[in-house]
């Protein structure tokens, strides 16, 4: 999809969108797409592109269209195709804006914060909450309200988003205070992607800082779900990882 020929086309964000979901469709793999619904508990739409070949395409297509039209454009042909209901759709318009979230302010993080409604799988989620909010949470660390505001929502995907939402600030050694609170607060949660999110964010915490991560480790073991726990352990050193999962 050439610049020249969006022009020709009247570019809009909704036409430039159509035109890529028409690509996507025609540029997957139908062998690749039967085994992505494996990988699911949720019923998956998806065409079979490979993540890495869905990333060249997104970047160049941000590329194109940015030298063209300016940023705040290939933001709202991003929104557009994160409505739409095939994985592919949503993943590109993550990957089209992974590498550009230091040009963006409140107006966006607000605008990434309302697709937190529009998820329909893990895979969305994470690429979401982990490419674009969690830089964003750490540019300013003034949007953690707002992780706090997710960990206390009815709905399963916000509260995932909150541990996601610091994954990147821990992995430089940040927000230290606040992913105890966050784990405290959340101990007690009964969905499995939750658990599964909250693991993840101390597993990362323990990589970057297992000196003080692991004694938290070890202050929490008798309270916290063991999908918590055996996820938080898994890059550990054996012994430490024994040491936590013990019973009694």
């Amino acid at each position: 999809m050439t610049t020249a020929a969006i022009r020709q086309r009247k570019a809009s964000p909704s036409r430039v969108a159509a035109d890529i979901r028409k690509f996507l469709k025609e540029g997957g793999s139908a062998e690749h797409a039967s085994g992505v619904q494996w990988f699911f508990k949720e019923e998956i739409k998806s065409h079979g592109w490979y993540t890495a070949a869905l990333r060249r395409a997104a970047v160049h297509t941000r590329r194109r269209l940015q030298g063209e039209f300016g940023l705040p454009f290939v933001i709202e042909v991003a929104d557009k195709l994160f409505s739409g209901r095939v994985l592919e759709e949503r993943i590109f318009a993550v990957l089209k804006l992974e590498k550009v979230t230091t040009q963006l302010g409140e107006e966006e993080f607000t605008l990434f914060e309302s697709w937190l409604d529009r998820i329909s799988s893990w895979a969305d989620h994470d690429g979401l909450v982990h490419y674009l909010i969690a830089p964003m949470v750490f540019a300013e660390p003034k949007r953690l309200v707002r992780v706090f505001i997710w960990s206390r929502s009815p709905d399963g995907w916000h509260r995932r988003a909150a541990c996601v939402a610091l994954i990147y600030g821990t992995r430089q050694s940040k927000f230290w205070p606040k992913i105890q609170r966050l784990s405290n607060a959340m101990l007690g949660d009964e969905d499995d992607m939750v658990q599964k999110g909250l693991g993840w964010l101390l597993r990362e915490t323990a990589k970057a800082n297992p000196a003080r991560t692991i004694p938290y480790l070890m202050s929490i073991r008798t309270k916290a779900p063991r999908l918590v726990l055996r996820t938080a352990c898994e890059t550990l050193p054996g012994h430490d990882r024994a040491r936590i999962l013990a019973r009694g």
